[in-house]
């Protein structure tokens, strides 16, 4: 089988679920990676991406409640319970502390605000564009979106074609968790289903709107559950062509519901990023979250497949520190300039939708 698989790599050829799932279970580690760094090398050469950006989490309220989710707080939640909700000019804030030049990417996603609609996310929108107009704002996971919509009672392409006139350049990837109904529904349940998610990404490709996509992993979801997450991206991606990267997240196991559970081992999180890298033949960037898997680990997979750090985040993500992640979160663009040159790679820096910033 690793013959066979590795010709069809050496081809150009895709591989079939199947052979994916043998991989999880069969593969080496050593061969996983050489393969994955082969198509890596052939997609990018010794570039490696990242771009300036800071997080803003408008809230933690949300109406569901993941049991993987360390971030959640009740809808009637107060601030002594952990709970925030920031307002405009607690964004104009954090704005100010840098310059107009200083930041490429605002990255907004949060809990799902069981008040706010399309309105309030267009009122946002529009109040960072008049203070950052060049910014390109990702906001707004799949979830979000699909919940303001109702809120609204407008149907999904018009909600979406909104925030775009408002603003929105892209969306995120969050909110994917794992397509699997039966473990959907065991760790999310009440969230938008996958159909939905897929829906949502696939009707903002087709209007314009570029996205990314994620994959929770190490949980209670076995290596078919992963193929089968893949295999729809894939899928979509082969008709929309709107997905920019791909980002494994790793389930981080401090503060929610699921706390008895062990987390992978790093081994398994390289082993991913290299399956994925060999399956998404269509995807063009593997993205490694360093917040969530740690500086050290998120540089040693750019020999796994990955071509993409993020960014410089800087301080302004909430949701990994509280399940057990970095505390405060934040590097600079020199270090990961100098990183990066250190492992004999090429540092590049990219705007939301991978061109290169000279």
């Amino acid at each position: 089988m690793l013959e066979t698989i590795e010709e069809k790599i050496a081809g150009e050829l895709r591989i079939t679920t199947d052979e994916a799932l043998w991989l999880y279970e069969n593969a080496p580690t050593q061969w996983l990676q050489k393969q994955a760094d082969f198509i890596r090398q052939k997609l990018h050469s010794n570039k490696t991406f990242y771009n300036r950006n800071i997080h803003f989490e408008p809230t933690n309220k949300c109406i569901y409640s993941c049991k993987f989710c360390s971030f959640y707080r009740k809808p009637n939640a107060t601030e002594e319970d952990g709970a925030w909700d920031y307002s405009l000019q607690d964004l104009e804030e954090k704005l100010a502390k840098y310059g107009q030049n200083d930041l490429t990417e605002i990255h907004i996603t949060g809990g799902v605000h069981p008040d706010r609609g399309i309105d309030w996310a267009v009122e946002l929108l529009t109040h960072i564009k008049k203070l950052r107009p060049s910014i390109h704002i990702k906001a707004f996971t799949a979830v979000e979106v699909t919940w303001m919509c109702k809120v609204s009672k407008v149907s999904l392409e018009e909600g979406l074609k909104t925030l775009q006139k408002a603003g929105l350049d892209s969306l995120p990837g969050g909110g994917a968790e794992i397509f699997d109904p039966e473990i959907r529904r065991k760790i999310a349940g009440g969230k938008a289903p996958a159909d939905r998610w897929l829906e949502v990404h696939g009707t903002a490709h087709r209007i314009g709107v570029q996205s990314n996509a994620t994959m929770l992993y190490g949980h209670i979801e076995k290596f078919r559950h992963r193929v089968d997450h893949m295999d729809k991206l894939r899928k979509l991606q082969d008709e929309s062509h709107g997905f920019n990267s791909f980002i494994p997240l790793r389930y981080r196991n401090e503060n929610n519901k699921m706390s008895g559970r062990d987390e992978v081992t790093q081994e398994e999180d390289f082993r991913n990023f290299a399956i994925a890298r060999i399956f998404l033949d269509n995807i063009k960037h593997l993205k490694a979250y360093w917040v969530m898997l740690g500086v050290e680990n998120a540089f040693a997979s750019l020999d796994y497949g990955v071509d993409d750090l993020d960014g410089t985040v800087d301080d302004t993500t909430k949701i990994y520190s509280m399940a057990g992640s970095m505390d405060s979160p934040a590097l600079t663009s020199q270090f990961l300039i100098d990183s990066i040159t250190e492992l004999g790679r090429l540092p590049i820096e990219r705007d939301s939708l991978y061109q290169e910033i000279k």
